[in-house]
C-alpha cells in the first residue's frame, strides 16, 4: 500500500495519525475515531498499529454494549492472526454472554451475523429546516471568549467583523470572521489561527499543498460551500475532513450532514487559501 503513495499523501496520513492518536487517548471509546486511525495505519502498511488499534476498537465496542460490531472487528483480526489467543478468549467471552440458554456459545449468536448498528444508518440525510438551523450554535459565543474576553479584539471589532462576514452575498465566498479582523487591522490571521488552535485540539493544514478530493467536494452543494466558506477536502473510514476557519460552527457542521452519511471532522485552514480553492472548484 504504501508504495501507491505520493510523498503528500504520506504525509497526509500522518498527520492524521498523529491528531486521532490524540482523540483516542483522550477518549478510548470514541470508535468513530479508531476506526479512522485504523485506516490510516493500514494504508501506510504499520499492519502491528492495525492490529493493536483493532483490538482497541473491539474492545471499545464490547463497552458501549455493541457486541456484533466488537465480533465482527475480532473476525477481522483473525482472519491475518488466526492463532491469536487473547482475541479467540475475547470472542469466547462474547458469544457466552450473548448466547440464549440452550444454544452452543461456541458458534456465532444471531446478534453477530447482524450487520453492526452503525452501518444501518449509512446513507440516511437528516433533513433540517432553515430555521431549525438559525438555532443552532454557529460559534459565535466561542469565537468571543477567544478574540474579546483574551483581549485580542475589543467588543465593537468583534461585533462589526462578525457581521459583516454573516452579510456576505450569497454569489461571493463568504470572508471568514478572522479574514476580515485582519483586514481591518486587527489581529493577524496567523496569531488567530494560533489563538484558535489553543482553545480546541483541531488541527491546522496547508490546504494549498493538500491534494484535495474534488469527486468528494463536489458531492456538496457549491452554494453551501461558499456561503459556509467550507471546503470538504478528503474522507477516512466513515469521516469526511473539511477545511474550515471556524471550528466552533455546529450550524455549519449540522447543515453539511444533510449530504452526506459522513461524520465531519474540522482542519482549520487558511482563510485566502480556503477562499481560492473553494472559488475554483466550486465555479
Amino acid at each position: 500500500m504504501l508504495g501507491n503513495l505520493t510523498p503528500g499523501e504520506e504525509a497526509q496520513l500522518r498527520q492524521t495519525i498523529e491528531m486521532f492518536e490524540v482523540i483516542t487517548k483522550e477518549q478510548p471509546l470514541d470508535n468513530q475515531s479508531l476506526e479512522i486511525l485504523k485506516e490510516a495505519y493500514l494504508k501506510l502498511g504499520r499492519t502491528k498499529d492495525v492490529a493493536v488499534t483493532s483490538k482497541r476498537l473491539a474492545s471499545a465496542y464490547v463497552q458501549l454494549g455493541q457486541l456484533s460490531s466488537a465480533l465482527l472487528e475480532y473476525e477481522t483480526i483473525l482472519q491475518s492472526q488466526p492463532d491469536d489467543t487473547e482475541v479467540i478468549l475475547a470472542m469466547a467471552e462474547i458469544s457466552k454472554n450473548t448466547a440464549p440458554a440452550g444454544d452452543d456459545p461456541s458458534q456465532p449468536s444471531a446478534a453477530a451475523t447482524a450487520p453492526p448498528s452503525s452501518e444501518k444508518s449509512i446513507g440516511k440525510k437528516k433533513l433540517i429546516s432553515a430555521a431549525a438551523l438559525a438555532e443552532v450554535d454557529d460559534g459565535r459565543d466561542s469565537m468571543q471568549h477567544i478574540f474579546v474576553d483574551g483581549r485580542l479584539a475589543s467588543g465593537a471589532e468583534f461585533a462589526d467583523c462578525w457581521n459583516h462576514s454573516a452579510a456576505t452575498p450569497p454569489e461571493r465566498v463568504t470572508d471568514p470572521f478572522i479574514q476580515i479582523l485582519s483586514q481591518r487591522g486587527g489581529l493577524a490571521v496567523d496569531k488567530a489561527l494560533q489563538a484558535i488552535c489553543s482553545h480546541t485540539r483541531t488541527p491546522f493544514i496547508n490546504i494549498d499543498r493538500y491534494e484535495i478530493d474534488v469527486e468528494l467536494a463536489k458531492t456538496f452543494p457549491r452554494e453551501v460551500c461558499r456561503r459556509l466558506c467550507v471546503l470538504p477536502m478528503d474522507k477516512m473510514s466513515k469521516a469526511a475532513f473539511v477545511a474550515t476557519a471556524n471550528p466552533f460552527n455546529r450550524r455549519a457542521e449540522e447543515e453539511l450532514r444533510q449530504f452526506t452519511a459522513f461524520r465531519i471532522v474540522w482542519y482549520l485552514a487558511m482563510p485566502n487559501d480556503l477562499h481560492r480553492l473553494i472559488e475554483k472548484i466550486y465555479r
